[in-house]
């Protein structure tokens, strides 16, 4: 049975654009979709997942198309889910947002928890519907890469569009992932060009995208400065996180909370093998 691409809705105005989002993106990888409300004690579910479906069936109305309600905690309820979908699917507020904060405290809690990608849908229109036919992708030293550019590449190609890979170097370039204790490639990364780590990080991916369009971007600065500059043109913006021994969830590091909180178009959070 092919895995589903899962949505989350709450039924928020940020929620339905989720919806809209991840029904063109089932559309273009030929998966299911399925609604997920959570939330304990919620009375109205049944209202929230009628919605959220129509919103789909305008969408994409040749997509398969279920729903599942479970009152439990938001997030546990989520990432819980994510261990069998293609990836998970956000809105970058739901209703139970903070005042101040550009990414409900349940997306954060999501992207840092889940195993599979997961999207959070934020931006203008035009970035959210595919404006800009450009994919966008950080690439750090070291060994966290990897994954993230399978996954971009992949975006790249059901929309038939180029992919932007973007690599940041110099003092205060920052990490998409939390510091930790060099490993051995790391230091080796260090000492190689810049473009070398772009390229080394782009070579084994490419042999499985060999039709791909890259544009290759290293940039001296702050790597989220880079990003959100990057992801001006976009309609995805993806960005890896690791695991380390001993902690629980991923490790999000300063970038990836940059661009999940200001990023211009949908982010995309792929944890790494």
């Amino acid at each position: 049975m092919t895995i589903p691409l899962v949505v989350g809705v709450d039924g928020s105005e940020a929620s339905l654009e989720a919806v809209d989002w991840a029904a063109e993106e089932a559309m273009r990888h030929d998966v299911p979709l399925r609604l997920l409300h959570a939330a304990a004690g919620d009375g109205e579910a049944a209202d929230v997942v009628d919605a959220a479906a129509g919103r789909a069936r305008t969408a994409a109305p040749t997509v398969p198309l279920s729903s599942r309600v479970l009152h439990e905690e938001a997030a546990a309820a989520l990432a819980g889910e994510g261990r069998n979908a293609l990836a998970l699917v956000l809105g970058s507020r739901g209703l139970g947002g903070l005042p101040g904060m550009l990414l409900g405290s349940v997306g954060l809690a999501v992207a840092a928890r889940a195993d599979c990608p997961v999207v959070v849908v934020r931006g203008a229109a035009e970035h959210r519907h595919a404006g800009f036919a450009t994919v966008v992708v950080g690439v750090e030293e070291g060994e966290g890469s990897g994954t993230a550019v399978d996954f971009a590449l992949r975006e790249a190609r059901a929309r038939s569009c180029r992919l932007v890979a973007v690599h940041a170097w110099g003092p205060g370039a920052g990490a998409l992932t939390t510091p930790q204790a060099p490993s051995w490639y790391a230091l080796e990364a260090h000492r190689r060009p810049p473009d070398r780590v772009l390229d080394d990080a782009l070579r084994d991916p490419l042999e499985r995208y060999r039709d791909a369009t890259v544009v290759r971007r290293v940039i001296r600065g702050p790597a989220r400065q880079a990003l959100l500059e990057a992801a001006a043109d976009a309609d995805l913006l993806v960005v890896g996180a690791r695991r380390r021994k001993g902690h629980w969830g991923l490790q999000l590091g300063l970038t990836s909370h940059a661009v999940l909180h200001h990023a211009p178009c949908p982010v995309a959070v792929v944890p790494q093998i």
